[in-house]
């Protein structure tokens, strides 16, 4: 993604031949919508013109809200590589605004926005290296995804045990094409697990390169015959996915969570912002795990968190260090999935570790005490504790909480109506 003047972007629809432009944006779950426009429309795109029904979108009644407009970032316009070569199509990733000229307040894009500019008042900059873990499974013969896939391949293995691998150079080829620098990318420990890591990057933009990601692995999958999904536990016998996240605060062009009176050591700042981390984490885990599915990745034996603790090495802690000293000096939060909203998962992280610098909180160790506080076990444990958190409310705003957990609680309601597979096998023989 490039930084453009509205004259530059007029001059490459013309030149590159583009026909449509969409224009994107994420609404507070996650996911990406768009309406299409031609390219004769530019001008009224970048007059800020267009506008959508988001009443249909959330389907909240919002009388003083029932439009609103879509204000194109012009940093973020690709032209989609995947697309017909004449007749193109272009997207601008765009900000929600009200009838009024005012930010639409509920806009997850917004909303991180908003932290991020509170944190710059104190003059601190935030930066984030998401790892984005997914599933390439087989469709069947009507083009139904499945959780079927015919390899075997454990981490790091090769092609031919890697199945996926020209798919992921794919991937990997077009997010390069959309302006996503890609540092690397590998098969992950569970069959048909893959991960792409893209480059360190300030906290805004890489929300939208994880937003660019998950739709460009997508389709790049289905161009392959293949379905990617970023469901946090698609089977129940391997690792689910995660989407690590490494943090560093900057401040006047250095790293803070760098020691610099003890090379080789991490400065007391990182101590408290996964401090912070670790004393709000319980809080923001409908926004960092917001699926029902998301808990079932969460348990012992499958090399996912299951204690809020910060370590070094173990596996089964919230919170790694890692071993990247000097302006690499990091901290890592590993409980997040792919599934969730990364803008909202930036805004909650970045205010926990801030509280946490704040308030001094330091972080208890792996292994300082034999029965360390745990995540939620279910989604309704963490609809629970989320809609008893002042300090959500405070950080994500009282209305965009009631939205929100309204919403998972018809989920969560939706889930235990079920019968499961699961059910069906236990009782129906035996009662």
């Amino acid at each position: 993604m490039g930084n453009y003047s509205r004259k530059e972007i007029l001059q490459l629809v013309e030149e590159e031949d583009v026909e449509f432009i969409r224009l994107q944006f994420t609404d507070m779950f996650g996911v990406i919508k768009n309406i299409a426009v031609t390219s004769r429309e530019l001008p009224r795109v970048l007059d800020n013109r267009c506008r959508v029904d988001w009443t249909l979108i959330t389907g909240e009644c919002m009388e003083n809200e029932a439009e609103m407009f879509l204000y194109p970032d012009l940093d973020t316009f690709a032209i989609l590589p995947w697309r017909p070569q004449q007749g193109k199509v272009a997207r601008f990733l765009c900000d929600l605004y009200c009838a009024d000229g005012t930010p639409y307040k509920n806009s997850s894009r917004y909303i991180l926005k908003q932290n991020l500019e509170k944190a710059g008042e104190e003059g601190y900059t935030f930066f984030a290296d998401p790892e984005c873990e997914f599933f390439l499974f087989h469709t069947d013969d009507n083009g139904i995804p499945t959780t079927v896939s015919h390899e075997q391949a454990g981490y790091l293995d090769v092609s031919p045990l890697d199945l996926g691998e020209n798919a992921r150079r794919d991937m990997v080829l077009t997010l390069e094409d959309m302006g996503v620098e890609v540092e690397s990318s590998h098969h992950e420990k569970a069959p048909a697990q893959h991960e792409i890591d893209f480059r360190y990057g300030e906290a805004g933009r890489i929300a939208d390169c994880v937003m660019t990601f998950k739709m460009a692995v997508r389709t790049v999958a289905r161009r392959h015959g293949l379905h990617a999904t970023f469901m946090p536990k698609p089977r129940s016998e391997f690792n689910g996915s995660g989407m690590h996240l490494k943090f560093s605060l900057v401040k006047d062009g250095q790293n803070i969570f760098e020691c610099k009176e003890t090379p080789g050591k991490i400065s007391d700042a990182a101590f408290y912002f996964a401090g912070g981390l670790l004393a709000h984490s319980r809080e923001m885990a409908l926004i960092t795990n917001p699926l029902v599915n998301s808990y079932k990745r969460l348990v012992p034996g499958y090399g996912a968190p299951t204690e809020l603790t910060w370590t070094d090495s173990d596996q089964k802690s919230l919170v790694r260090i890692p071993f990247f000293r000097g302006q690499e000096s990091m901290v890592e939060l590993r409980s997040p999935d792919a599934a969730a909203n990364p803008y909202l998962v930036l805004a909650v992280c970045l205010a926990a570790g801030m509280d946490g610098i704040r308030k001094r909180l330091v972080p208890l160790k792996a292994g300082e005490t034999e029965n360390p506080d745990c995540l939620p076990e279910t989604l309704k444990e963490a609809i629970d504790i989320f809609e008893n958190s002042s300090w959500i409310r405070e950080i994500l705003g009282e209305d965009f909480c009631r939205i929100y957990v309204e919403s998972k609680k018809k989920e969560w309601l939706r889930y235990t109506r079920q019968v499961t597979d699961w059910e069906v096998e236990e009782y129906l023989y035996r009662l």
